[in-house]
């Protein structure tokens, strides 16, 4: 059974609960209506009767001498005395049940009240009232018209009932049709993208409420999806572009070094010298690579740092691995929040790239103030058509071409700070070289 069905069966089900209780009250109401009225008239007919009863002889017997009067829809009178005997109207055939709130009432231990009875065929409304000299009356009216009516009644209320139910069953497929438009168009879409894998693919998005809301937040997972399937087929290809060139030079030198003919030493010397470094370039791109889908598939668990101490740490690091140039530190105390194995090597990250820009014996100027990292250095700077892009994967600038990287440590720089809701600029210092800023929002007060 589809979920608009449910809808609509759970919908008749309600509007059905609802007719029916409806119904009920109406029924009990005009019940109660039709007796009030026909208790309202034995009470009057009662109140009219002389006081006491007067029980007159007659060729048959002794029998109630109560005015005109008759069993059916007209009336029915009699009198019962506390002995139990029964006095009918001259030549009524016809009789009412006596009980022992009969009795009682005729022997002044009960005061009036109302009953249903049984007489020949018919149902009857009975009014029992003492009367002053030791009888009780009885005033009886047929039930025939009131049954008649309420069967009427109930007829009418079963048809509406039913009514009722088939309307509501058209009006609940109508309204969950039109409710759950937007969620067919959902699964649609999903069906859709399931079937063909296209991620362009769009929900129209009409309205503002919950459904609505879905729908947008449908799309926007469909655009994070299509982003990030966009960037892992960008990242395929520029590494198999990167991995290209190394890997054909090092096949061409390693196939030189296989032949039989005898090199001259120097060139020996120099072709296996490129083979090294062929291998640490790709070695470099590799760890770089691992490095970017780690810390896009998996996600430590942040944690307090001390983001001082951390790049003291990275400079002491980046120190040994380049003598040649003179890092110079201002740490202020500073904790922030975040992954510190991703945090270092991002810090990493720009005091290499900085280190590889300066000149020999040139200075690297490194600061932490807050949750912001800079580092500037002194070296050649970046040229304005390449600021926009010193971020972006594997991208190197022109004056970059000649010298080792992969392109990568400036992205890995930019991922880390997105990911710790940060960002990453690079902008020409006053006197040369460039000021990179790393601002991790994570800062926790201190």
């Amino acid at each position: 059974m589809s979920f608009r069905t449910r809808l609509a069966l759970v919908a008749a089900v309600a509007v059905a609960l609802a007719v029916v209780a409806a119904s009920a009250v109406v029924f009990v109401v005009v019940r109660n209506q039709l007796r009030g009225d026909l208790d309202a008239a034995l009470r009057q007919r009662a109140q009219a009767m002389h006081q006491p009863l007067r029980i007159e002889a007659g060729p048959g017997g002794d029998y109630l001498d109560a005015g005109p009067g008759g069993f059916g829809d007209v009336g029915f009178l009699q009198a019962v005395r506390s002995d139990g005997k029964v006095y009918k109207m001259f030549g009524e055939r016809g009789s009412l049940p006596v009980t022992k709130a009969t009795i009682d009432a005729a022997s002044g231990r009960r005061g009036a009240f109302f009953a249903d009875a049984r007489s020949g065929e018919s149902d009857v409304r009975v009014y029992t009232v003492p009367a002053t000299n030791g009888y009780a009356l009885q005033i009886a009216r047929g039930l025939g018209e009131v049954n008649h009516t309420l069967h009427r009644v109930s007829v009418y209320l079963v048809l509406i009932a039913l009514g009722g139910i088939l309307v509501a069953v058209a009006l609940g497929l109508a309204v969950a049709r039109t409710a759950l438009a937007p969620v067919r168009r959902l699964t649609d879409t999903a069906e859709h993208v399931t079937e063909t894998g296209d991620l362009s693919e769009r929900i129209e998005v009409t309205s503002h409420d919950e459904l609505g809301r879905l729908a947008r937040s449908f799309n926007t997972m469909l655009a994070a999806l299509e982003e990030s399937s966009r960037a892992q087929r960008q990242l395929v290809a520029d590494a198999s572009h990167e991995l290209r060139t190394p890997l054909t030079s090092l096949r061409t030198n390693i196939e030189v070094l296989a032949t039989e003919r005898t090199l001259p030493p120097g060139d020996r010397e120099k072709l296996l010298g490129d083979v090294v470094e062929q291998l640490g370039e790709m070695t470099s791109l590799i760890t770089e690579l691992i490095e970017l889908a780690r810390a896009e598939q998996h996600h430590e668990e942040p944690e307090d740092v001390r983001l001082d101490l951390l790049t003291e740490g990275a400079v002491e690091r980046a120190q040994r691995n380049r003598p040649n140039v003179t890092f110079r530190t201002a740490l202020d105390e500073s904790l922030v929040h975040g992954v510190p194995s991703t945090i270092e090597r991002a810090v990493a990250n720009l005091l290499d790239n900085a280190a590889k820009w300066s000149p020999p014996g040139g200075e690297v100027e490194v600061g932490v103030h807050g949750d912001e990292v800079t580092v500037r250095d002194h070296g050649a700077g970046i040229a304005d058509e390449d600021l926009p892009y010193v971020f972006d994967r594997f991208y190197r600038a022109s004056s970059a071409r000649g010298l080792p990287g992969s392109g990568l440590g400036l992205a890995i720089v930019k991922q880390v700070a997105e990911a710790h809701g940060g960002t990453v600029t690079a902008e020409p210092a006053d006197g040369g070289g460039t000021l990179m800023r790393l601002r991790l929002n994570g800062a926790t007060g201190r």
